[in-house]
C-alpha cells in the first residue's frame, strides 16, 4: 500500500549515496483532496496528480486528454495562417516544393507529416536533410543555392530555420521562398522568411512553446485542411485526417524530450495509442529489425527503441534515412531502410561507448578540469560529432551538472559541440548569449539541450564564459537537486496492482515525471554485477516481502558498491517496471538512489 510522504527530508535522507536529499514531491493538500473526490482516486494517486501541477478542475483532462478539449486554435500561432495560404497556393499551382528537415527524430517526424499530407493531396514533396558532418545543423546559403539551382521554388524548413538569418537572406536574394516551421529559441529581429511558425518566436501568442516541431507541424496540417476546405479542394477528394499520423507527432514530442503537459501531453498519449496499431510501415519495420514484438507502444518503444535507430542515420550514416523511413508507404523500402538504421545504431553505440570512456577519464584525471566548476566543457580531437550529444547526456547524469562535449577537427579548425543541462539551468540561453558575445560561430537550442560550432582556440574563453554565466543558476539548481518521492511502499506492496494504478499517469517525461517510490529498511540479497556496470539483486523487508531489483550503470559508483556489499538497513528510491517474462505479469524495482539508514544522523 502506498504510504503518506513525510515532511522535511523523506525518511530522514539529507544526503544519499548520490549526494542528494530525498523529499516528498510537493503537492497542495486541497488540490489533492479535490482530485480524490472528483476522480475517485486513492490518496497517493491524487497527490501524484496534484504534484504535477494539475489544477483541481483539470484532473479529467489530464487522465483522459482529448484533442477536442485541448487542441489550440491554429490562428493563435504567429504566421500559421500565412504559412497555410502559401503552401496551399503552392499545391494548387504545382510549384516545386522541398521539405528541408533536421536530421533528428523530430525533424524526420515533422517532414513525414508534411510529405504524407501532400501525398494524399496528390503532390509528392522532395526531401532534403543536410549532412551532419559536411553541412552542419540547419539551412545554409550554399544549401539554398543548390536547391534553387535544381529548380526548387519553395522550401519548407522543419525543426530548423528559425536562426538561419544568413540562409534566409540568401534565399530572398536568389528568389527562393522559405516557410519556416520550428520550435527552437531564437533571437530578436525579423528573420525575413515568407512565413515563420514557431511558438517560441517572441511575438507568438499561442502559449504552446513546449511543443516539438512535430507538434507544430501537426497543428499546421489542421490549418492546411482548413485553408483547403475554404477553397473547395475537398469537393472531389477526401479530406486528410491528421489523427492517423498522431504517432509521428508523439515521436517528436517524446524523442525531443519536450514537456508533456496540456496539448503536448495529449499528442504524446494519443499518439502512442495510434502507434500501437503499427500502421506506419517504417516504425513497424524498425521493430522487426530490432527483433521486438509489436504490442502496446509506450515511451520506451518511442524513445529507446525507435528513436535511437531513426537518429542513427543522422549521427553516423546518411542523414535522410530517418525521414525517408517515416515517410514511405512501401513495406519493402521500409524493411531495407530499417535494417540499415539498425546496423548504424549498433555502430553508433560502439562509438559512443568509446567516447564516454575517454571523456570520463579526462574529467576525472585531467588537472585542468575543476570538479567544483558549475559546468563541464570537454573537448578532444576527432570525437564524432554525431554522438557527442548522447555522450553529454551520459556525463550529465553522472556529474549532475551541465556538460558540453566538443569534437575538434584540427584540419578544418572547427569544433562541433553538443550540451545537456541540469534541471533549473538554461543552457540554451547561455549558448545563445555566447554566440552574441562572438565566442561561437553558431549556437542555439533549448533550456536542456544545445548545439554549437566554435573555433578550437576559443574553447578556454567559452568555458570561462559559461562558468560565469551559469554559476548562479547552478548554485540554485544544486540546492534543488533532490530525489522527489511520490510514495513510501512496503516491499510486498510494490506489486503489479500499484504499478498499473500509477501507469494511468503515463506517458512520462519532462513536466510529468515517472513516479518514484521509496522502500525503507530493506535487505539486499543475491546481488551480482552484469556487463555494462549494471547490478541485479533481490530486496526483502521485515514483513516477508520480496522484490527483484536492478540498478543501471552503477558498477563503479558508491551506489553500486553498497548494493554489492548487500546486507540490511538500506533505504532505496526508484521506479517500478513491468516484468512480463514468460507471461508472469510481475514487477521489478529499478533503483535510482540508495541511502544507508545506519548512517542517518
Amino acid at each position: 500500500m502506498a504510504g503518506e510522504p513525510e515532511s522535511g527530508d523523506f525518511l530522514g535522507v539529507g544526503r544519499s549515496l548520490s549526494g542528494r536529499r530525498w523529499r516528498a514531491r510537493p503537492a497542495d493538500p486541497a488540490i489533492t483532496r479535490a482530485h480524490q473526490l472528483t476522480l475517485g482516486l486513492s490518496e497517493p494517486m491524487a497527490r501524484a496528480i496534484a504534484s504535477r501541477g494539475v489544477a483541481s478542475d483539470a484532473g479529467e483532462a489530464f487522465l483522459r486528454p482529448t484533442l477536442k478539449a485541448l487542441f489550440p486554435d491554429p490562428s493563435s500561432f504567429a504566421d500559421m495562417d500565412v504559412a497555410a495560404r502559401l503552401l496551399v497556393d503552392a499545391l494548387e499551382s504545382r510549384r516545386r516544393m522541398v521539405v528541408f528537415a533536421d536530421y533528428d527524430v523530430d525533424g524526420a517526424s515533422s517532414a513525414a507529416l508534411l510529405v504524407r499530407w501532400f501525398r494524399l493531396m496528390g503532390l509528392d514533396l522532395e526531401l532534403y536533410v543536410p549532412d551532419r558532418l559536411r553541412e552542419g545543423y540547419g539551412p545554409s546559403p550554399a544549401a539554398f543555392r543548390r536547391l534553387r539551382d535544381t529548380g526548387a521554388e519553395l522550401v519548407v524548413t522543419v525543426d530548423c530555420g528559425a536562426a538561419a538569418y544568413d540562409a534566409v537572406a540568401e534565399a530572398s536574394r536568389i528568389g527562393l521562398d522559405v516557410v519556416v516551421i520550428d520550435h527552437h529559441l531564437m533571437r530578436e529581429g525579423a528573420l525575413g522568411a515568407a512565413a515563420l511558425v514557431n511558438p517560441n518566436r517572441p511575438d507568438c501568442r499561442s502559449g504552446q512553446g513546449v511543443l516539438a516541431a512535430a507538434g507544430v507541424t501537426f497543428v499546421l496540417l489542421v490549418a492546411l485542411n482548413r485553408e483547403a476546405r475554404r477553397r473547395g479542394l475537398f469537393a472531389k477528394r477526401p479530406e486528410p485526417d491528421p489523427r492517423q499520423w498522431l504517432d509521428l507527432a508523439a515521436m517528436g514530442a517524446i524523442c525531443d524530450v519536450t514537456r508533456l503537459v496540456g496539448f503536448n501531453r495529449a499528442l504524446a498519449l494519443l499518439g502512442l495509442r495510434t502507434m500501437s496499431a503499427w500502421n506506419n510501415p517504417g516504425m513497424s519495420a524498425l521493430m522487426d529489425a530490432a527483433g521486438l514484438a509489436k504490442g502496446a507502444a509506450s515511451v520506451f518503444e518511442a524513445g529507446f527503441i525507435l528513436g535511437p535507430r531513426i537518429n542513427a542515420g543522422g549521427r553516423v550514416g546518411r542523414s535522410d534515412l530517418g525521414a525517408r523511413l517515416l515517410s514511405t508507404d512501401d513495406p519493402a523500402e521500409a524493411a531495407s531502410l530499417a535494417r540499415d538504421l539498425d546496423a548504424l545504431n549498433s555502430e553508433r553505440k560502439a562509438v559512443e561507448s568509446q567516447i564516454v570512456e575517454e571523456a570520463s577519464a579526462a574529467i576525472e584525471h585531467d588537472s585542468n578540469l575543476d570538479p567544483e566548476s558549475p559546468v563541464i566543457v570537454i573537448a578532444r580531437d576527432d570525437w564524432h560529432p554525431g554522438v557527442i550529444g548522447i555522450v553529454a547526456s551520459r556525463l550529465r547524469e553522472r556529474h549532475r551538472k551541465p556538460v558540453v562535449v566538443i569534437g575538434v577537427d584540427r584540419v578544418a579548425d572547427i569544433g562541433k559541440g553538443s550540451g545537456r543541462s541540469q534541471p533549473g539551468v538554461n543552457l540554451g540561453r547561455a549558448i545563445q548569449a555566447a554566440f552574441e558575445e562572438g565566442l561561437l560561430l553558431a549556437g542555439g537550442g533549448h533550456a536542456m539541450a544545445a548545439g554549437l560550432t566554435i573555433r578550437p582556440s576559443s574553447i578556454p574563453e567559452f568555458r570561462e564564459f559559461l562558468c560565469r554565466r551559469l554559476s548562479d543558476e547552478m548554485t540554485v539548481a544544486t540546492l534543488e537537486d533532490a530525489v522527489d518521492i511520490d510514495a513510501l511502499v512496503a516491499v510486498g506492496g510494490a506489486d503489479r496492482s500499484l504499478f498499473e494504478d500509477f501507469q494511468r499517469l503515463a506517458p512520462f517525461g519532462p513536466g510529468n515525471p515517472e513516479p518514484v517510490f521509496a522502500l525503507a529498511d530493506v535487505r539486499v540479497e543475491r546481488a551480482f554485477p552484469m556487463r555494462g556496470g549494471h547490478i541485479r539483486c533481490e530486496l526483502a523487508d521485515g514483513g516477508g516481502g520480496r522484490l527483484k531489483a536492478v540498478a543501471w550503470r552503477v558498477g563503479d559508483t558508491d551506489i553500486g558498491r553498497r548494493l554489492l556489499a548487500a546486507g540490511p538497513s538500506l533505504h532505496l528510491a526508484g521506479k517500478l517496471r513491468a516484468d512480463d517474462w514468460n507471461g508472469r505479469k510481475g514487477v521489478q524495482f529499478e533503483v535510482e538512489d540508495v541511502a544507508d539508514s545506519r548512517r542517518m544522523a
